[in-house]
């Protein structure tokens, strides 16, 4: 599967947005799952494979629970991929804090002249 197939599923983005604060039992991952998606949890343990068998996440067993988290290695090839086009946001978003460093400028200059 295409790393792009992968992260086309809202459930496995959210999931991976989970898993990128820190390692998380398969239960905690499914509870939060389950409310905001509603569905099953086997249809989450379905999903936590995908990211698995994919290479986005690892698992590791600690007793009866299984903790996962999130492997970076698919998700550089992904920023790899994207790096050809960030210059197309680049710009804009540098412009853009050209615009708000001149609007503090303008209302600390105001607010300097207020207090005269």
């Amino acid at each position: 599967m295409h790393a792009f197939d992968v992260l086309g599923d809202g459930v496995r983005r959210r999931i991976l947005e989970l898993l990128a604060t820190g390692e998380q039992t398969s239960g905690a991952i499914s509870a939060v799952i389950q409310e905001e998606f509603g569905i099953s949890q086997p249809a989450v343990s379905m999903h936590l494979r995908v990211l698995r068998d994919n290479g986005f996440a690892t698992v590791r067993a600690e007793g009866a629970r299984r903790l996962y988290a999130v492997d970076t290695g698919p998700l550089r090839e992904v920023d790899l991929w994207l790096e050809r086009f960030r210059g197309f946001w680049s710009q804009h978003l540098d412009a853009l804090a050209t615009e708000l460093a001149r609007g503090k400028r303008e209302r600390r200059a105001t607010h300097d002249e207020e207090d005269r």
